[in-house]
């Protein structure tokens, strides 16, 4: 097999170890197989067009041309051009399938079902790192940037999966990574063999140059890459353990689901995939704390936003335009000034590690103020961080209202507006009737809407006979729905999201919120919420009151005032009632005996939400030794870069540096009375042909800096005839590349050689008509990333391979010898 064609072998296989990093993501892993086929048509593609002597973007072109035609038939054969071209209407469906995937990707944790959407993104995704890696690696024959779009993929997975092997998908696209650069390693030395430098074998048509230079072993950079490559690897493994642990989400951070300690997460694209796995944690790890002036803490729930769609197979928010926040928030909508509010204060302090791009606020907030970059969206009211803004360590103050209406305005409230009771009370064709008969059983007899709301919530929380289980398998459709019904367990969303769609069904417009339960007081006045606390509660619109939340969900948070049935006498002062048990003891659990729902009273868990003695957020910072760690591993790794441009200066000094230690060329017969006096009679002192055989490494690794690569095969005055060329030299450059290569000639061939002076001149002046003629991109490359560099890595391997061939002999020997000499010690 060609170079070529190993590496295109081998960037394809790299490619696929790096998508192997998505196999926990969904589930099943067929796609895989899929993605596999379709990798290996368009590295087919690339092999096959690279064979006739085509420009290299021809070659890029072709493989992509490709790739869309079997993405269009795999995909959207029925509405590409002849069932295979892909034509407005194919890509149109491609389009649409993306967007789908966008969408389910947020509906579903991780490992989520391969739906065609998703399906498209892994596929299509594959696909395009792997063109871009094997154009990169093979076409333009440069693998080591091919390690990025590598690492792109390895990363999308890493930041999606919660998985605990990650390090074993890192080692195989690691592995991956490293296989593709010694394919390339391999096919370089196998075009020009060792560089000219090497210590190998002398050619057949003289002494090689750099015989004299050095001498030993060949270099073995195969191996040399192996262990740089082992000892990468290790580094990037340890590196990790020794950092301080980064959590994210939305309830808890930005990322994925987790368990156990680092666990405990929410996505920021949908806060209900791994809602369950906050509510089952051991340890209820808090997120923020609060102070508020507010009378009423057991109601005092924090939104983070709420979900007005239900397609059938979730709940999700609404695509909406955000705007700058205003100094007033609008009024809530719906709310009538006849309806006791008013307003309180609270200030918010997150923890640093509650990193989530949505805001929590009490509903309805009026005013907020924060530092850092928002956005604000109206319909929800919820703010947005934008640009990469989180509400880690912030400190903010909220103004809200607390809504008090009676029964009775509600039992009494008109018709919700049409544009808005059209949005809120739309549900899917592929609700099960269940759903629409259980609501209409229970609700029988209401007068109002406001009485089939109680008694949906009522049903729920005590009634019905459901009872509050977070080890249920977690489900936002309507089968999860309809399997809630039936078995009568599951944990807030089943209950939110079941009353809301029931509501929906009996025309009473609904959504469900997604936030913080009320937290639980500390003995200093303070609140603290923890990740237990994370909740999802409906929200029903009352024309006068607004959107009401009602909590169906029993063992968890508290019963709203206006719900209780002692309340429906039109007593004003109902709302205070749950203030009383709180106030009695202010260091207990949020939710106070005597507004305990009656199936929380059966199951014997009232007052017991959470444990009080949680301390607030203490943090001082991260440790002054993890800074310090932090800053020396950020100056080593922007130092990394710049070694090979170090290493490269130094080498010039070295070499040139050899002239002015010693005079070259003594006049002949003069004798050189030093540790450098010549070999034999007629020669020059070893010590000046080693300084003169420097020069002319010094000038072949210049313009190796510069692109010309060098060639072996060539003899000095060949060689630096090519630089001249292909360098566009002009004449004092190109006289001094002559005299250099002259120089050389004499110490190599020549019985008597001529004395040579100035060769560090000549060096100079190569140097500079090389830059001189170079573009500045070359320039620039040749003095950031020189591409003689690599000689430090050869010169690694003969150093490592002279060690352990020193270190074997001896240990041969000494074995040798104890052998022979035992008999006769066991003969003494």
């Amino acid at each position: 097999m060609s170079g070529r064609g190993r590496l295109a072998l081998c960037a394809f296989a790299a490619t696929l170890m790096a998508a192997a990093s998505m196999l926990p993501l969904v589930e099943p892993a067929g796609w895989i197989l899929q993605a596999a086929f379709l990798l290996a048509v368009q590295s087919g593609t690339g092999a096959l067009v690279r064979r006739a002597p085509v420009p290299r973007a021809v070659v890029i072109a072709a493989q992509a041309l490709v790739t869309l035609t079997v993405v269009t038939v795999v995909f959207a054969r029925t509405q590409a051009v002849a069932g295979l071209l892909p034509g407005p209407e194919a890509v149109q469906r491609l389009a649409q399938l993306l967007t789908l995937g966008a969408e389910d990707v947020g509906r579903y944790a991780a490992p989520a079902p391969v739906t065609d959407g998703i399906r498209l993104m892994l596929i299509g995704g594959v696909l395009l790192v792997g063109l871009a890696v094997d154009a990169l690696a093979v076409t333009f024959r440069s693998a080591a940037p091919a390690g990025l779009p590598l690492l792109a993929l390895y990363s999308v997975a890493a930041g999606l999966s919660g998985g605990g092997a990650d390090w074993l998908w890192f080692l195989l696209a690691a592995g991956g990574y490293l296989l593709l650069l010694l394919a390339e390693g391999r096919d370089r030395l196998s075009a020009w063999g060792r560089v000219f430098s090497g210590a190998a074998g002398r050619p057949a048509g003289g002494p090689a140059v750099g015989a004299v230079l050095s001498s030993g072993r060949p270099t073995a950079p195969v191996r040399t890459g192996r262990r740089i490559g082992a000892l990468a690897l290790g580094v990037a493994l340890l590196v990790p353990a020794a950092l301080p642990a980064l959590d994210g989400g939305l309830l808890f951070g930005t990322g994925g689901s987790g368990s156990g300690k680092g666990g405990g997460t929410i996505s920021a694209v949908n806060p209900l995939v791994s809602l369950q796995d906050n509510l089952n944690q051991p340890e209820n790890r808090e997120v923020m704390s609060y102070r508020t002036d507010s009378a009423s803490s057991s109601a005092f729930y924090l939104r983070i936003l709420a979900l007005d769609q239900f397609t059938g197979s979730e709940w999700r928010p609404s695509t909406r335009r955000l705007r700058d926040v205003p100094k007033r928030l609008p009024g809530p909508e719906g709310l009538a000034s006849g309806v006791a509010a008013a307003e309180i204060r609270t200030n918010f302090s997150a923890s640093p590690s509650y990193r989530q791009t949505y805001l929590p606020l009490p509903y309805p907030a009026t005013g907020v103020r924060i530092d850092g970059r928002w956005r604000y969206e109206p319909a929800g009211r919820t703010l947005v961080g934008d640009r990469g803004q989180t509400t880690g360590g912030l400190q903010y103050q909220v103004s809200s209202l607390e809504v008090e209406p009676t029964a009775e305005q509600l039992a009494a409230a008109g018709p919700a507006p049409a544009a808005l009771l059209r949005e809120y009370t739309r549900v899917p064709g592929s609700l099960p009737e269940v759903v629409a008969t259980t609501a209409d059983q229970v609700t029988r007899g209401a007068a109002n809407d406001y009485e089939r709301a109680v008694r949906l919530q009522d049903y729920f929380a005590s009634d019905g006979g459901f009872t509050y289980d977070t080890s249920v398998n977690s489900g936002t459709g309507t089968a999860a729905i309809t399997r809630f019904l039936k078995d009568k367990q599951g944990f807030c969303v089943h209950f939110s999201f079941t009353m809301a769609a029931m509501a929906r069904t009996l025309g009473i417009p609904a959504r469900v919120a997604v936030g913080f339960a009320p937290g639980t007081v500390q003995p200093d006045g303070s609140v603290s919420v923890g990740l237990r606390d994370a909740h999802a509660w409906p929200e029903l619109y009352f024309e006068g009151a607004g959107w009401t939340r009602f909590e169906p969900t029993p063992t968890r948070g508290s019963t709203p005032a206006y719900t209780q049935q002692d309340t429906a006498t039109g007593d004003v002062e109902a709302p205070a009632r749950p203030e009383q048990g709180a106030s009695a003891a202010p260091s207990a659990a949020p939710s106070v005996p005597d507004s305990c729902p009656a199936q929380m009273r059966k199951q014997g868990e009232c007052g017991a939400a959470a444990a009080p003695g949680v301390v607030p957020p203490t943090s001082s910072g991260t440790p002054a030794g993890t800074v310090a760690g932090l800053v020396l591993l950020g100056v080593v790794i922007l130092a990394l870069p710049l070694l090979p441009s170090l290493w490269r200066l130094r080498a010039r000094r070295r070499r040139l540096s050899l002239f002015s230690r010693r005079t070259v060329f003594q006049r002949r017969g003069t004798p050189d009375r030093g540790p450098d006096a010549a070999a034999g009679p007629g020669r020059p002192p070893a010590g000046a042909a080693n300084a003169t055989l420097a020069a002319w490494q010094e000038l072949t690794d210049t313009a190796w800096d510069h692109g010309i690569e060098p060639d072996e095969s060539l003899t000095p005055r060949k060689a630096a005839t090519r630089v001249v060329l292909l360098g566009r030299l002009e004449a004092d450059a190109a006289d001094a590349a002559h005299r250099l290569a002259g120089a050389v000639e004499q110490v190599l061939y020549a019985p008597h050689p001529r004395a040579s002076t100035g060769l560090t001149e000549d060096v100079g002046t190569v140097r500079a008509g090389l830059r001189a003629s170079a573009d500045r991109r070359t320039r620039i490359r040749a003095v950031v990333a020189p591409r003689s560099a690599v000689r430090v890595v050869w010169a690694a391997s003969d150093r490592w391979t002279a060690t352990t061939g020193r270190w074997r002999a001896r240990w041969a020997r000494v074995r040798w010898t104890g052998w022979l000499r035992r008999p006769s010690r066991q003969e003494g």
